[in-house]
């Protein structure tokens, strides 16, 4: 029994039979810390492309025109077309509609061109000189 407690005792404390009071901490240097404040990149998507346009078949059907077409058609000589028609002031409201889509799309790339030339001038101060601070981030 008394071998027993005598290795517990002897596993319990480990190695500080063996020389503890030799023990030294190492030494504790102050940790230095340096912030340096640069933006994040920002990402620029690629625009879209362009807008094709696929070209649009317009026939203007008048009185004369129209008895033309139904005499070809009774004859079987003119296909069988659905007519979609327009007043003049519904043509008025189309045409101003795609001119606001122009108009709205040409302001959002205006947007667009305006905030990736103020990214690339950013990106070039910051590469050409020292980062600069804020006056009060002292106190912060």
């Amino acid at each position: 029994m008394k071998k027993i407690l005598a290795i517990y005792l002897l596993l319990i404390s480990g190695c500080s039979f063996m020389g503890g009071s030799r023990f030294t901490p190492p030494e504790v240097r102050p940790v230095e810390v340096i912030t340096i404040s640069k933006p994040a990149p920002m990402y620029h998507p690629p625009l879209p492309p362009a807008v094709k346009g696929v070209p649009v078949e317009w026939k203007v059907l008048t009185p004369d025109t129209m008895e033309e077409y139904l005499n070809d058609l009774k004859a079987g000589e003119a296909p069988v077309n659905a007519w979609y028609s327009l007043t003049t002031k519904g043509y008025e409201n189309l045409s101003n509609n795609v001119a606001q889509i122009q108009r709205y799309i040409q302001q959002v790339l205006s947007i667009i061109e305006y905030y990736r030339d103020l990214d690339k001038a950013r990106q070039e101060e910051s590469s050409s000189g020292p980062a600069k601070t804020d006056a009060g981030a002292e106190d912060r």
